[in-house]
């Protein structure tokens, strides 16, 4: 029997790698869906509730509109109604599957690389949510950085390359999707890294201080503190590498409202953040970037050198600070937010761990990435 699904890990695979697009991805969710949260350069055709009913007439309109000579991937929420949609345009001669587990699976892909320019560094990134971590490695040690909660992911990719895990941080208590890095440190027995004024109520956390490292085999993770985007960010530098978490993207800047949305407070912490900002782009031009987050940038792996990103336009709020404007910059940041991250107060409360995760966990994470200032 020929397979008719997809893995949302292959999909990813093939929008990343082929040179030519040679998947087209159908996503038959309702509009308001899809507007929300897709796979970027996916087509929508909002015919969710029909396929429900197994109603294929809207489809069927649109069938002139479909690829012949192309593979057809569908995605729905979960599988079913784009098995159904793909099983119909089978039949009507496209070569068409469905995505498996639909956008939940989605959500929980994540794509390794190893960072080219900076030396002993991989790059994790989930596609899906926007979230990006890392394993730092010397001497076949190494130290996991914002893992989500698969923490296989991080497990296989260590011993794909031979590393003992001696270390687990967080480069500051996440909004966005729940943390795996106690659950990676317990199972492993090593030390959970945390800035103290992040860690909530956690206990078993090794508190980070600016200025103080921690050893990678030969070598040293330094801790820079940033706080703005929370009370306890810190960035990592790893050699030339600079593992910014959430207080520089390569696009934008960590929003610094997710503690307290109060007006007053946003413009403290925005302070804060451009303080911390000064901090990080006085480091050499050739510091490779390496952020916590993206929205839609399409290279792989994420990184860019500071120069570059200093001399780039595509990151306004840099620039402000490139201009010593705290002012504008500011501004810019109490008048430019958006959407909170869907469940960002739960997700908050679990990672400082004052609630316990229950029920569907990783539903809690699905959905649009907002955790850059506009």
């Amino acid at each position: 029997m020929p397979n008719t699904d997809f893995t949302p890990s292959e999909v990813a695979r093939r929008i990343e790698e082929d040179d030519a697009p040679d998947l087209f991805v159908l996503d038959v969710r309702n509009e308001d869906d899809y507007e929300e949260w897709r796979i970027d350069g996916s087509t929508n055709i909002p015919i969710y509730d029909e396929l429900l009913e197994y109603d294929y007439s809207t489809l069927e309109e649109h069938l002139d509109e479909l690829p012949t000579e192309t593979e057809i991937a569908v995605v729905c929420v979960a599988g079913i109604t784009s098995a159904r949609a793909a099983e119909f345009l089978r039949e009507h001669g496209f070569d068409a599957k469905s995505v498996d587990d639909g956008m939940n699976g989605w959500g929980r892909v994540h794509r390794q690389y190893d960072v080219d320019a900076a030396d002993g560094v991989v790059q994790i990134v989930r596609p899906g949510t926007g979230c990006v971590s890392y394993l730092a490695h010397d001497g076949g040690e190494a130290v996991v950085v914002d893992p989500s909660q698969y923490v296989d992911r991080y497990l296989n990719a260590a011993d794909e390359r031979d590393l003992e895990i001696v270390g687990v941080a967080d480069t500051h208590a996440h909004a966005d999707h729940v943390s795996g890095a106690r659950r990676l440190a317990g199972e492993l027995d090593v030390p959970y890294y945390l800035h103290g004024s992040d860690a909530g109520d956690l206990d078993n956390v090794t508190t980070l201080t600016d200025g103080e490292t921690v050893a990678v085999g030969e070598r040293d993770l330094e801790v820079l503190y940033t706080p703005g985007h929370t009370p306890g960010s810190v960035s990592f530098r790893f050699g030339d590498a600079l593992l910014a978490g959430d207080t520089l993207f390569l696009r934008s800047v960590g929003r610094p409202d997710l503690e307290d949305s109060s007006e007053d407070a946003v413009r403290e912490a925005a302070s804060q953040l451009f303080d911390s900002l000064e901090r990080l782009t006085a480091l050499e031009d050739e510091t490779v970037v390496l952020p916590g987050h993206f929205s839609d940038e399409s290279i792989r792996p994420l990184a860019t050198e500071l120069g570059d990103l200093r001399a780039e336009t595509a990151n306004e709020l840099l620039s402000y600070v490139e201009d010593d404007d705290e002012n504008a910059f500011v501004e810019t940041i109490v008048e430019g937010l958006a959407d909170e991250p869907a469940n960002y107060n739960e997700i908050k409360q679990i990672n400082w761990g004052k609630e316990q995760p229950g029920g569907n966990v990783e539903a809690l994470e699905l959905g649009p990435n907002n955790c850059a200032a506009n």
